[in-house]
């Protein structure tokens, strides 16, 4: 069991990296080329899009960095079940064609491989260390 935790939290870590990486990518290039990001399954739109995305995927990328080095497990774990959750509202649960850039398929893929994340990003409860007591001499 011990190492299907390590193999799902490696996936979260290297899904919700890649993510956050894209987001910063395409944020900057929507900030250098002047001209606003339309990404409809995502609840902000023009310029305000921009500005929520580019911070929140930095701050992804903090988290994963961080829960990578053990730090913050459980912000790691919220950012995950945040990320799923504005997915899936945005592809499933608004009035969102599928049609054009993105389909159907990629859109349940990306879902899939969302919720596969979030579960490989839950803090488990670490074994108990046996405690070292100082030999008497």
């Amino acid at each position: 069991m011990g190492i299907l935790k390590a193999l799902l939290r490696a996936y979260s870590c290297i899904f919700e990296g890649l993510l956050a990486l894209f987001a910063v990518g395409i944020s900057l290039v929507a900030l250098g080329s002047h001209s606003p990001l339309n990404l409809a399954f995502l609840p902000w739109t023009g310029e305000k899009l921009t500005y929520v995305l580019l911070p929140s995927a930095l701050a992804g990328l903090v988290l994963v960095l961080l829960a990578m080095g053990g730090k913050l497990r459980v912000l790691f774990f919220l950012w995950s079940v945040a990320v799923f959750a504005v997915l899936f509202r945005g592809f499933f649960l608004t009035g969102y064609k599928f049609s054009g850039p993105v389909p159907f398929k990629p859109a349940v893929y990306l879902m899939l491989g969302a919720f596969v994340a979030m579960i490989g990003a839950f803090p488990w409860p670490r074994k108990p260390r046996p405690v070292r007591r100082p030999q008497k001499w």
